[in-house]
């Protein structure tokens, strides 16, 4: 008889490095949670836990509205 592995749950990628509240000025991995039409990726797509979806929400159009990002690519 075999025994059964399980996987570990995944986290979201910034769960796994420690992140409390995404930054606005993080200009390397918002980009990465928007579409190329400058569209947010769904929770279910970016892999992210609720807690990070909201404030990558809130980071991303701090960003937008400080010019950091573009509205419309």
């Amino acid at each position: 008889m075999t025994k059964r592995r399980f996987n570990k749950t995944s986290k979201c990628r910034f769960c796994r490095m420690g992140v409390e509240e995404v930054d606005y000025k993080d200009s390397q991995n918002l980009p990465k949670l928007t579409t190329s039409q400058g569209k947010l990726f769904s929770r279910k797509r970016s892999g992210n836990c609720a807690r990070h979806q909201h404030s990558v929400k809130v980071s991303i159009k701090r960003a937008r509205f400080m010019a950091l990002l573009p509205y419309v690519a």
